[in-house]
């Protein structure tokens, strides 16, 4: 978090009014090929998702996770009446909770435990899965990429709750 947690704003940015709730799960077990739905998952502290194919150790972006406010944004600003979140290629789409104020933060989903990187911008693949200007109607809106602190398992419907104000 930018703030000290012990300033006015660093209070304001800490300050959720309630935990998120998972609502998607997805894994790509491999470049180029689709995304695979499942109902619940595995997260292995220092690496990312079993089954999805940033499980090889990338660190900080161990699992990506995406608003589910959102979508209808990204969808409408594509020129489209909704969008799959597998289209979008995050892992795991939150709702009841804004994504961006988990940068920098603790949180946990189920027992696994997590910390925010930072941006999970969109990358020019977009253009292809979403149509001329897909790349645009993401951004700032691409989510947030996290590492796996503690290993665990999450699923569908599970909360997802901040466990601290960051360092």
């Amino acid at each position: 978090m930018p703030f000290p947690a012990d300033s006015a704003l660093g209070a304001l940015m800490a300050t959720l009014p309630r935990p998120g709730q998972v609502r998607w799960i997805g894994l790509r077990p491999a470049r180029d090929v689709p995304m695979n739905e499942v109902t619940r998952v595995e997260a292995v502290a220092g690496k990312g998702l079993a089954g999805d194919r940033y499980k090889s150790g990338s660190g900080k972006r161990g699992i990506t996770l995406v608003q589910a406010e959102h979508l209808p944004v990204i969808a409408a600003l594509s020129g489209h009446d909704r969008v799959d979140p597998a289209t979008l290629r995050r892992n795991v789409v939150v709702s009841g909770l804004p994504v961006i104020a988990l940068k920098g933060r603790r949180f946990r989903i189920g027992s696994a435990v997590f910390e925010g990187t930072g941006d999970c911008d969109p990358c020019s693949r977009m253009e292809a899965a979403l149509g001329p200007g897909g790349y645009n109607a993401m951004r700032q809106h691409g989510g947030l990429c996290a590492r796996v602190l503690v290993s665990g398992s999450f699923g569908l419907g599970d909360a997802v709750e901040p466990l601290d104000a960051g360092a």
